[in-house]
């Protein structure tokens, strides 16, 4: 590959790339909440029709996270992330060609099929790549693409529709897409002291869920995962229809103003993964880094139940704190696998927590379309959410007091957890 000096800056383009297709992914799935009301003009969708589109996409996204967090540690990240990311950009562009809900249904279904393999393969790529103390600022990196897509969404969807029928968005979206899996199939390739594991060695043949559902740091992740990704999709689905229904604003509006949390968001991203890096390279033990930059994250999540009491301004700043708070922390659950299991693992790992986390987006995005269609309003809503993130953290200092790796390959007992400094990139 060359000098160390040559690999240490290839691996961060590498996590510029994969950046780059989970932008594309928040792109492509904010290209319905976005246009909604000039979708709505030609296929009438209510409260709960518009729940159901967003569970549409949840659904599947959760189930082809879990299957594909395996998929990927079985056909490798390389191949694996370019499948899903072409099937999730064709599935963008059938979007375009909806005439009804249950066509949009469709779309999303197809959507969530594809995009559940995309954080897997993040993942897997920075357990690849990075050593342990540099993974949280890689994926802090990574993680800021959701900003990027869903910061450029807002007024490009606007742009788009001062021009053509949005339609055009989901065919300009899809195309992305198509664009950015020349480039994977070009660039990423795994490096040589960090290779797929033989499928021939007893050790990853006999892995399988059931092992890994024996450990307590699973169930803690993936229980941390559903409470606080059900106030993260609410969010992302939810806040431009909350500006339109609540607050009165049209496409132009929201397009002018919908951004700014997003872009909090990816400061998040970045200041979540890199506070809690900085901690672990100096004194503080990797349990300590984590579980402060987390603490610190959630500590900030509550002020959301604010935001109907106050002027518009100052609604954009509290969505703006929520999104800083939401993805620093994401950052660092999402790196946890990588912390805690061997390498082999991590992909089915990675599924297993995202499959828990739109789980918790299905169900609590259901209850608001609910509360909203029976006149109960945002107001309970907020206040519901802004509880989620203090309770995942407590969850995860439950079932996990002290975050260092396990020996997962070669016991599979809950009691298990030797160091396997083998499985470190270093």
């Amino acid at each position: 590959m060359g000098t160390p000096t040559t690999v240490s800056a290839f691996r961060w383009k590498i996590a510029l790339l994969v950046s780059a297709a989970i932008a594309i992914s928040y792109l492509d799935r904010q290209t319905l909440p976005v246009a909604i009301k000039a979708v709505q003009k030609d296929i009438p969708i209510s409260n709960e029709q518009f729940s159901l589109l967003n569970t549409a996409f949840l659904v599947t996204y959760g189930l082809m996270y879990a299957v594909g967090g395996k998929l990927l540690d079985v056909l490798g990240t390389r191949f694996g992330f370019m499948l899903c990311m072409l099937f999730w950009s064709l599935a963008c562009a059938s979007h375009g060609f909806a005439v009804s809900v249950a066509m949009l249904v469709a779309s999303r279904l197809l959507l969530g099929a594809g995009e559940g393999g995309g954080f897997p393969a993040a993942t897997k790529a920075v357990a690849e790549w990075f050593a342990v103390t540099q993974r949280s600022s890689a994926m802090g990196i990574i993680n800021a693409g959701t900003a990027v897509g869903a910061v450029i969404a807002p007024p490009l969807i606007a742009l788009i529709l001062g021009y053509a029928n949005w339609r055009w968005i989901f065919f300009f979206t899809g195309a992305l897409g198509i664009l950015w899996t020349l480039a994977w199939r070009i660039f990423y390739f795994v490096p040589e002291q960090s290779c797929q594991p033989d499928p021939a060695d007893p050790s990853v043949r006999k892995l399988r869920w059931l092992d890994v559902l024996r450990f307590r740091q699973t169930w803690g992740i993936v229980a941390a995962k559903f409470l606080s990704d059900a106030a993260w999709y609410f969010y992302l689905f939810w806040l431009p229809k909350y500006l339109y229904d609540a607050r009165g604003l049209d496409i132009k509006a929201v397009g002018a103003f919908a951004w700014i949390p997003y872009a909090a968001a990816g400061a998040g991203c970045l200041c979540g993964g890199c506070l809690s890096s900085f901690l672990a390279s100096g004194r503080h033990s990797l349990n300590f880094s984590r579980k402060m930059a987390l603490g610190l994250s959630a500590a900030i999540m509550p002020f959301i139940l604010f935001v109907p009491h106050v002027p518009l301004a100052g609604a954009i700043a509290l969505f703006s704190l929520a999104y800083f708070g939401q993805q620093s922390w994401s950052t660092l659950v999402m790196v946890l696998p990588t912390d805690i299991f061997p390498r082999q693992a991590v992909g089915t790992i990675a599924g297993l927590v995202g499959f828990g986390g739109a789980m918790g987006g299905v169900v609590f995005g259901q209850l608001v379309g609910y509360l909203l269609d029976h006149g109960f309003g945002y107001g309970l809503v907020f206040t519901l959410a802004g509880t989620f993130h203090v309770m995942a953290f407590g969850v995860i200092c439950l079932a996990i007091p002290s975050i260092h790796p396990l020996n997962l390959l070669r016991n599979h007992g809950p009691g298990d957890q030797s160091p396997i400094a083998r499985h470190q990139l270093r």
